[in-house]
């Protein structure tokens, strides 16, 4: 039974009438006894808020005629609690309320004209009921929200305008400036740009586009839902908005001049599709999208599109060109036929046309099937791919200054949000590090070897000769000069300064020869090894493996490693092998490191791994890898900055109309120390010896002290020169390249010789930009090398024996002597000979006399600059091939993850 229900308590004076006046709302919730009947002078909780009044000091309870009196008394004293919401008994707060530890179970009361806006929670209502939402709440809540959208629809839709085409087609200038600040080059895509009327574009080229992208388009109403609650679930998830997938939705999208990735933006493109859907008929709205359409190679609309890959105006384009223009529209990176490697490795132009190709086939059997292309006319479009023109040079973009714009503007897309698209619309300012003197003296120095040693015009065999070079400076990664090709107004559009598919050859030794010094062989038990270890530098000789067996050929035979003369060597040091540039004590020295390491070290140097052979096959000692020139600069300058490597860069600042751009966030990268000081003051102390007394005796002619090591590979395919001082390091690639195919050609013959080497031409064209480069600047020498790891010789290498007197030769040879006439036995060098270790710029470097070779001497061993050994090809089971097709090689080359040009 309820407590208000219960019985009360026997008066205990006044009667039954004082009872009725005593009912003040105890905190049990009985009614109370009349005020006094205890004996106190006042009741327990008060006497201003209680349905009997006090009227005297003493608490005397007031004076009722009749019965009936005392219950109207009793009745307005009840009614006067019920409305008291924060006394005891109340709703709020006291004991007797809800809240408080007299609360009832009955249904509170809530006196009148007191009622919420928002009855929630409700009242009137206990337990869970009291969380219930009613249905006038929800209801009103519903028709508010719905209410409010509109509203805010309303809002958005009128607050919008519809995007003009004219306003998209203004372009500006993108300008280039040089390290010292002046203007480089403005160029843009302004001229490239031109708008048509619906009527100038062809029907074809309308349907080709509407089978391939929106076949709805003339029925849906232009918004695409599912579509945007795609893209509002990416960005949800942390990922950039997707593309309209109505052409409606791409043709705002186009014309947004704003390209922050946001929800904003996207609800926005929605209001004016929407807007454009309702005030634009449908030849409008696909004449503004085919006019806004970004196509590739600068072409902004149809018009230029058309101009531009198949050199007529849009209104005369057949089915079948329509056809390869629409299917651009999918990415013009990878299907435009003439390639883009420059953005991405994989978008070669043999890819990008098989990929063109598929695409334009779809898109005609889909117009044919919209009944778009009647069959004849299907028959006639699809009978032959209509191959577009080539690429062709922009204004201003000729000479060096088009891969120099090409490396900056490559560099700000791989370092910012910024897309090709919105670059090429132009008002973009980059300030470079190019120098202009510098990036003069290489052009020239490659000009004047290329007139004095090659004519193409009268041997064909100094045809299809091409160039590559890039000069870093070190300990800071600042690209000051690069030579990518003759010119794009020649027709040469990679940037052989930073493209892949050109092996680098003997070049790659030092990274052997670091990693050896940093973890030694499985012999040496961890313990760095001696430059001074002697090694088997005999031609055609097996490879063994750690195990004591042989590498093997597919036909299970064993492989055998090469040189490039049969010259008996026999066990000759490190130091020797690399002045010399033998091939078979670095082919069994890797293998004893481990080419792991050797990775390990060309990476931490600068090298890519994506431009790196992916087996580790042996050959891999001698350069079956395919850096880019700028790659290879960069490594070689972390030997010349004492082990410490920083990341090659082209652009200092990206400013837009003044100001910094904010996407582009790349700062100037920060030298890191990633090998031994000591370690690169070794290698660099034995590739001075290579400038010395070995094959790059060329270089000698620059008159400074200067360290680098030249490279060939198989069939003369390719020859480099990388060389440094403290304040340069610069690499020189020489090849012959199928204009048609771009696989490599052999340069036996070419410059009228037998073969090209890299202490030849490629030297030279080094040392005469050197001179230029470094003009004024003092000769600061390198640190001096002090001694390193341990003399820990090839297994099967002769013993020591003691060290006898020495004649070198008196006078050089122009041969490796095959006789051991000039030297007497001294397979372990004494202190003398070593000359500190061997690693002095003094050091003569005399051989045994017993045809085990020695530390070479300059008495009948240099070469007089021929490499010792080229870069074979191998056909071990291991090796994968060389890289031979140039872009399709093994490596990715390029400053910008692997990416080319």
């Amino acid at each position: 039974m309820s407590e208000h229900r219960r019985k009360p308590p026997p008066p205990q004076g006044g009667g039954r009438a004082a009872a009725r006046r005593g009912q003040s709302g105890s905190s049990s919730g009985r009614r109370a006894a009349p005020r006094g009947a205890n004996g106190s002078p006042a009741d327990s909780y008060g006497s201003h808020s209680h349905g009997a009044e006090s009227t005297g000091s003493e608490g005397e309870e007031r004076a009722y005629g009749s019965r009936a009196e005392a219950r109207r008394a009793a009745q307005k004293g009840g009614r006067r609690r019920a409305a008291d919401n924060t006394g005891p008994g109340g709703r709020r707060g006291g004991p007797g309320g809800p809240t408080g530890p007299g609360r009832g179970k009955g249904r509170a009361t809530t006196a009148p004209g007191k009622k919420r806006l928002i009855d929630y929670p409700r009242a009137g209502k206990y337990g869970w009921r009291r969380w219930v939402p009613s249905w006038k709440l929800v209801s009103g809540l519903f028709i508010g929200f719905v209410g409010s959208l509109v509203v805010m629809v309303g809002i958005g839709y009128a607050m919008v305008s519809i995007p003009n085409e004219n306003d998209a087609a203004k372009s500006q200038n993108n300008v280039y400036y040089w390290a010292d600040g002046k203007q480089m080059v403005a160029t843009g895509t302004g001229v490239n740009r031109q708008n048509v009327s619906i009527d100038q574009i062809p029907e074809a080229m309308r349907y080709a586009v509407i089978s391939a992208e929106n076949k709805s388009f003339y029925d849906d109403s232009g918004v695409d839902p599912m579509g945007i609650a795609r893209a509002v679930m990416n960005m949800a998830r942390g990922g950039q908005t997707q593309g309209g997938s109505t052409i409606t939705q791409q043709y705002v999208k186009n014309t947004y001049l704003s390209q922050e990735q946001s929800l904003t933006r996207k609800f926005k493109e929605m209001f004016i599709s929407i807007k454009v859907g309702a005030k634009l008929d449908k030849n409008q709205i696909l004449q503004g999208y085919l006019n806004t359409s970004y196509f590739g190679r600068g072409a902004y609309g149809i018009q230029a599109a058309a101009q531009t890959y198949y050199g007529k105006n849009a209104v005369d384009l057949k089915p079948s060109e329509c056809a390869v223009l629409a299917a651009l529209l999918k990415g013009p990176t990878y299907y435009d036929p003439a390639g883009n490697q420059d953005l991405d490795k994989s978008a070669t132009p043999q890819e990008n046309e098989r990929r063109s190709k598929e695409r334009w086939s779809w898109i005609l059997e889909e117009m044919h099937k919209d009944k778009h292309l009647s069959d004849a006319d299907y028959q006639v479009a699809i009978r032959k791919y209509p191959r577009p023109d080539g690429r062709k040079a922009t204004k201003g973009m000729n000479g060096q200054i088009s891969y120099l714009a090409d490396t900056a503007k490559k560099y700000v897309l791989a370092h910012s949000d910024i897309t090709e698209a919105q670059f090429d619309r132009g008002g973009y300012q980059i300030y470079t590090t190019f120098k202009k003197d510098k990036v003069d003296a290489l052009s020239k120095a490659v000009k004047s070897v290329q007139k004095e040693r090659l004519d193409p015009k009268h041997r064909d065999l100094d045809k299809y000769v091409q160039f590559g070079a890039a000069s870093v400076k070190p300990k800071d990664g600042a690209i000051v000069a690069l030579y990518g090709g003759d010119g794009y107004e020649n027709g040469h559009f990679t940037n052989n300064a930073d493209t892949s598919g050109v092996p680098v050859g003997s070049t790659w030794k030092p990274f052997v020869l670091a990693a050896a010094m940093e973890y030694g062989t499985y012999n040496s038990k961890g313990e760095g090894v001696s430059p001074l270890s002697k090694y088997n530098g005999n031609d055609h000789l097996k490879v063994r493996k750690p195990d004591g067996t042989y590498y093997l050929n597919k036909d299970n035979s064993p492989f055998f490693q090469e040189n490039e003369s049969d010259h008996p060597w026999g066990y000759i040091t490190l130091r020797k092998a690399m002045e010399q540039s033998v091939n078979t004590p670095f082919v069994q020295l890797g293998v004893d490191v481990g080419m792991t390491h050797v990775r390990d070290v060309a990476r931490q140097a600068g090298i890519l791994n994506q431009s790196m052979s992916q087996d580790l096959n042996p050959s891999f000692a001698i350069g079956t890898s395919t850096p880019s020139a700028i790659r290879m600069a960069d490594a070689y300058a972390t030997f010349a900055a004492s082990g410490q490597q920083t990341d090659p860069y082209s652009v200092t600042a990206v400013k837009v109309n003044g100001a910094d751009a904010p996407s582009f966030t790349k700062p100037k990268p920060a030298p890191k120390e990633v090998m031994d000081p000591n370690i690169a003051n070794n290698v660099t102390d034995v590739l001075e010896n290579v400038i010395q007394n070995g094959t790059g005796k060329n270089a000698k002619a620059l008159g400074r002290t200067a360290a680098g090591k030249t490279g060939t590979t198989d069939e003369n395919k390719s020859a480099w020169f990388v060389g440094y001082t403290q304040q340069l390091s610069t690499s020189v690639a020489m090849f012959r390249e199928n204009p048609k195919d771009h696989k490599l050609l052999s340069m036996n013959g070419t410059a009228n010789t037998d073969s090209i080497h890299g202490g030849d031409i490629p030297t030279l064209v080094w040392t005469e930009y050197m001179k230029a480069a470094l003009k004024g600047q003092n000769d600061l020498g390198f640190p001096k090398a002090t001694e390193i790891g341990t003399v820990q010789d090839e297994a099967g290498a002769p013993s020591p024996t003691p060290s006898v007197t020495i004649t070198p030769s008196q006078t050089p040879s122009d041969t490796p002597s095959p006789t051991p006439s000039e030297t007497t036995t001294t397979p372990s060098p004494s202190a003398s000979e070593s000359c500190q270790f061997g690693w002095g710029n003094d050091c003569t470097g005399n051989g045994n006399g017993n045809g085990n070779g020695g530390d070479g001497g300059i008495g009948g061993t240099d070469t007089g600059g021929v490499d010792g050994g080229t870069t074979p090809t191998p056909t071990a089971t291991e090796t994968t091939g060389t890289g031979s097709t140039r872009g399709n090689g093994n490596g990715g080359g390029g400053i910008f993850g692997g990416q080319n040009g």
